[in-house]
């Protein structure tokens, strides 16, 4: 009697299957984000762990390129509770992983005058942990209250569309 070969699982319906874990909120609210890149983080398996359980904060970090490498700066993720003695420090500087191209751009856009880069999100694609990181401008106080009183304005437009329908 034949067997029947094991039936292979169904294909998903998206390629990248992303699982956001962190959103810098600040970030979103301090800068005018003009350009955005999608960068590789070097970890070790402790921070990987710390970072699916979303024990991170993001709000101090920055980007920096030092001798042609790119650097995550200021990311605190906490230790793993169960990795005991071979436990991660928890505010280290982390490597970024980058083409070339992508560092020069981030290096000659914070040589600029007001422009910063800064991590945006941290999420899971494909089982890897990646980083956005936002080539950013900051906002000053007008244009934040600008913001929130467009917000506000949307907000109270689609509360009339909904009480209307």
């Amino acid at each position: 009697m034949a067997r029947t070969p094991p039936r292979s699982k169904a294909p998903s319906n998206s390629d990248d299957e992303i699982k956001v874990l962190l959103r810098n909120k600040r970030a979103r609210h301090d800068y005018f984000i003009e350009h955005s890149l999608e960068a590789g983080l070097v970890l070790t398996g402790s921070e990987v762990k710390s970072l699916r359980e979303a024990k991170a904060v993001m709000s101090d970090a920055y980007v920096m390129v030092r001798k042609g490498e790119a650097w995550l700066i200021n990311l605190q993720v906490q230790e793993y509770a169960w990795a005991n003695r071979f436990n991660h420090l928890p505010k280290r500087d982390r490597k970024l992983l980058l083409h070339r191209r992508e560092i020069e751009k981030i290096d000659a856009a914070t040589a600029e005058q007001g422009m910063t880069a800064l991590p945006l999100e941290i999420y899971l694609k494909n089982g890897r942990i990646k980083v956005l990181v936002g080539i950013c401008k900051g906002k000053k106080e007008y244009d934040k209250r600008h913001e929130e009183r467009r917000k506000q304005a949307d907000r109270e437009v689609k509360a009339a569309l909904k009480r209307r329908s």
